[in-house]
């Protein structure tokens, strides 16, 4: 089964902007390398990656999932090929846990929380040290202290100044990072034990 990479970032990112195309390009990088790409598949940073699968040439109808905040289908944008409406306004944004890997580009309060809940269920996050935001904020650094993946001494997320660095960093950590989340309530904090 094919890998699924969520990519995260401003919603109003312009399309003139460094950042739109920087996640064009990301989302053409991730489908020619045979990943799926999942966004909140509304405009901004989740419309570029979805206009940049579908530019590959190894795009085949399936390749983009947009988790949208609302029930409203007409959010979504163009690009779009799965559409999950889920009604759940922000809370959606811990639903990255559902991706193989992470990706932010920028962004606000928004992707830090979508950072934050990518780091609590495991998942391998890289970020874009090149664009202001929560990216380039956490790019190289443990968002906290947690022992995630004591074989992994290095366990960060990642920091990427090109599509070409990101594609590199997936193809060299994705599959350390296969580890499913079980919940909180199986976390003792007093044991430093990982989720």
């Amino acid at each position: 089964m094919r890998k699924t990479v969520a990519v995260l970032g401003d919603a109003s990112a312009d399309p003139d902007s460094f950042k739109y195309k920087l996640a064009f390009e990301t989302g053409k990088m991730l489908v020619d390398r045979g990943y799926r790409v999942q966004s909140g598949g509304m405009g901004g940073i989740m419309e570029a990656v979805c206009a940049g699968a579908h530019a590959s040439k190894s795009y085949r109808e399936g390749d983009t999932i947009g988790i949208l905040p609302s029930f409203d289908r007409t959010k979504a944008n163009e690009y779009v090929d799965i559409l999950i409406p889920t009604g759940l306004d922000i809370i959606r944004n811990g639903m990255t846990g559902c991706a193989d890997a992470v990706i932010a580009i920028g962004g606000g309060a928004g992707t830090l929380m979508e950072m934050a809940a990518a780091w609590s269920t495991l998942k391998l996050i890289i970020a874009y040290r090149t664009v202001p935001g929560w990216s380039a904020e956490l790019a190289d650094r443990r968002i906290d202290g947690r022992i995630r993946y004591p074989e992994i001494p290095d366990d960060r997320v990642y920091g990427a100044d090109t599509p070409e660095e990101v594609g590199q960093l997936l193809q060299e950590h994705i599959e350390a990072y296969t580890r499913q989340f079980a919940g909180i309530s199986r976390f003792d904090p007093r044991k430093n034990e990982s989720l």
